[in-house]
């Protein structure tokens, strides 16, 4: 069972170091990267199965017993995660296939994008706080280089200003650490929540608290630490500003998430408190700037910083409804924020360009891609009954079940602002006339049309099987919620054996 757990490391790891090996044979490493890929989702199925039937899952690396070795530990919410991460990265890897040109491939875009997934996995994983730096600094390696991949200006532009903010934020995380450790005497997470929990010092224990917030806030982009991101992610391939978007973001969320339910709970008044303002900045400030967008990347970008805003919003509410919330929205959210980048992806291929006043004529040329963009649009846009839908209901009531009508108001407005600009990409880029100024559209071949389409209408079938399927995905995020307001059995899991 141990194995078990450390698969959605060793697959990405091994399957990586096999595609080093093979540098100059681009389609053994599309070959290992999409095998590798697969491998990590059905690890990370069975894994899943695994907790829901039997509870934890708890390894000890090298036998050492806890807090003194290196855990990993996977409950509901970290299995569920890992599976998420697993399916996205199916999906990029095949529109990668047909998307990502062959100087980027050449110069190792597989294998970063595995090492990459590796580090995703060991961030959703690991029972230890230090090692979660470990594995965000993992993941910043290789998702830099993934930025810069390709030498242009834009691109070098962007990456400088991602690296910056995200050294600036591994500073601030790495001293939350070393305060963390000299308050406690452990950096084991079920250790620190018994630690923190009898602590006589709450006062500096806030303090640590915010400086995890400041760090993990400014890895999911939250007011007012989101202006890198507009300016980063739009540059790189689509391919990998779909898995960003889809993942890198929210694993500041699931950070989030995790120290505020299972270590700083001593101070909720003021903490969760602080946690629903900024939510609430988060989402009114992100649907605002992309509603001043007019570029079809950069529109989607801006909508990453207001969506974080409701999982931010079910974590600051609390209680059982409002944290299943957030983890429903989280499974929603991944799907749907990945396959809108994967189809301007599509777009581009189609029609050659990002702009929306450049591109129209889609509905009458690609039926298909258009009814699959509206399902994820219309989605995100929290429209029945689709996924989106339910996960923003679950939201709501939470909020008025707490007497919190007013950030209920903010997230039904926002949902509104959501659907112009989903609208808008509809009107400029589907509906409308194609420009006669627009260049001519490249011509596909039909293995590059079934690349960029499968990855798409997979996960479009996804987001409508959640919404007609939302009461058994419910049914898994409360138990998941149920486990993180429950901390007791994650610290009987990895201090005590398995209850």
């Amino acid at each position: 069972m141990g194995l078990l757990l450390l698969l959605p490391l060793l697959i990405p790891f091994v399957t990586a170091a096999l595609a080093l090996l093979t540098w100059r044979r681009r389609r053994i490493q599309r070959a290992l990267a999409l095998a590798g890929s697969i491998g990590l989702l059905v690890s990370a199925l069975v894994l899943l199965l695994v907790v829901w039937r039997g509870g934890i899952q708890v390894v000890q690396v090298g036998n050492w017993p806890a807090p003194f070795g290196i855990t990993f530990v996977a409950d509901l919410f970290s299995a569920i995660m890992t599976v998420l991460g697993g399916i996205i990265a199916v999906a990029v890897v095949i529109f990668s296939h047909a998307s990502v040109d062959s100087r980027r491939e050449r110069f190792g875009y597989y294998p970063l994008l595995l090492f990459l997934m590796m580090g995703i996995s060991g961030s959703f994983l690991t029972g230890d706080i230090f090692n979660l730096y470990v594995w965000f600094e993992v993941m910043l390696m290789s998702s830099f280089v993934l930025v810069a991949l390709g030498n242009e200006r834009a691109q070098l532009e962007g990456a400088l200003k991602y690296v910056t903010i995200n050294l600036v934020s591994s500073a601030i995380f790495l001293t939350a650490v070393g305060v963390l450790y000299s308050v406690s005497g452990t950096l084991n997470m079920a250790q620190l929540s018994v630690q923190l929990s009898q602590s006589r010092q709450p006062e500096l224990i806030t303090v640590v608290a915010m400086l995890f917030l400041i760090a993990f806030g400014i890895k999911a982009a939250l007011f007012p630490l989101f202006f890198w991101l507009p300016a980063s992610y739009p540059v790189a391939p689509v391919a990998i500003t779909a898995l960003f978007a889809g993942l890198l973001t929210k694993v500041g969320v699931y950070a989030l998430i995790r120290v505020f339910t299972l270590l700083f709970t001593q101070d909720i008044g003021f903490t969760h408190a602080l946690l629903l303002l900024i939510g609430a900045l988060t989402m009114v400030t992100g649907v605002l700037g992309a509603a001043a967008q007019n570029e079809f990347r950069r529109i989607l970008s801006t909508h990453i910083i207001s969506q974080i805003g409701y999982m931010v919003m079910g974590l600051a509410l609390f209680t059982p409804l409002a944290l299943a919330g957030a983890i429903f929205f989280l499974i929603h959210n991944i799907i749907v924020k990945a396959n809108l980048f994967l189809v301007s992806g599509a777009v581009y291929q189609l029609q050659g360009s990002f702009h929306l006043k450049k591109l129209g004529g889609l509905y009458r040329s690609h039926v298909g891609l258009s009814l699959l963009f509206l399902i994820s649009a219309m989605s995100l846009a929290g429209l029945p009954p689709l996924s989106g839908f339910w996960a923003k209901f679950l939201l709501i009531r939470a909020s008025l079940e707490v007497n919190q009508p007013v950030i209920a108001f903010v997230a039904l407005g926002v949902s509104l602002l959501t659907l112009f600009s989903m609208t808008k990409i509809w009107a400029e880029v589907f509906w409308k006339n194609r420009p006669e100024t627009a260049p001519a559209p490249k011509p596909l071949s039909t293995s590059v049309r079934l690349q960029l389409l499968l990855p798409v209408a997979g996960l479009s079938c996804l987001i409508v099987g959640i919404g007609l399927l939302a009461e058994p995905i419910f049914i898994l995020s409360s138990q998941a919620a149920s486990q993180l307001l429950s901390p007791a059995e994650y610290v009987t899991a990895v201090l005590g054996g398995t209850p």
